[in-house]
């Protein structure tokens, strides 16, 4: 990790697994994929903008510190018997202030060549597990842009429901097509009747 400003990754939090992945502490060898991806245009058109090579490297040890604060934050995703790392998945507190928070939420960001197979569901649902089970949460939220239909697919299919009335403007997005966002809740007494 030399020239990056990031120091040595100590692997924390948690493994999970489903039938096709594996989430998993951070590798030194995911710097490299998740730059990857970070930094392609296509992979982050609802994000502000792609990340640079030491801003995705900051990502990482980020999420690795969260584990360590929060004992959550975003898993590396590997799929069994396939690629080590194809993006990051998980649950963390979320940064702002908004009039959902405190709260904590489910994310994910994966590789464009591997969307459309239910990777990011199938990794999100074992997260929300992770939440709901061992750190006992009440509710878990998640938001997006409400241009990004994709991401906003995902949260139905985890069981996820939205009132309109609580979308917003994301506080750290500029305005734009970007900044309005909208709101997902599920709570732990639905999960635990099997909505996610």
């Amino acid at each position: 990790m030399s020239g990056t400003g990031v120091g040595p990754i100590e692997p924390a939090g948690p493994t999970l697994t489903t039938e096709r992945l594996v989430l998993r502490p951070w590798q030194k060898d995911d710097l490299e994929p998740m730059a990857a991806l970070n930094g392609d245009p296509a992979t982050m058109r609802y994000f502000p903008a792609p990340l640079t090579r030491g801003q995705s490297d900051t990502f990482v040890a980020n999420m690795v510190r969260a584990f360590t604060r929060h004992q959550m934050g975003m898993w590396a995703v590997e799929v069994v018997g396939g690629p080590s790392c194809i993006g990051a998945v998980g649950l963390l507190p979320v940064g702002f202030e908004a009039h959902f928070t405190p709260a904590v939420e489910v994310g994910w960001r994966l590789a464009r060549e591997h969307w459309g197979r239910g990777y990011a569901t199938e990794a999100a649902r074992a997260a929300l597990g992770y939440g709901f089970g061992d750190l006992a949460l009440d509710e878990v939220v998640s938001f997006t842009a409400a241009v990004n239909g994709l991401s906003r697919a995902v949260m139905e299919r985890l069981g996820m429901h939205r009132d309109p009335a609580e979308d917003f403007a994301h506080p750290r997005v500029k305005a734009g097509r970007l900044q309005p966002h909208v709101l997902y809740r599920l709570g732990a007494a639905e999960w635990a009747a099997g909505s996610g």
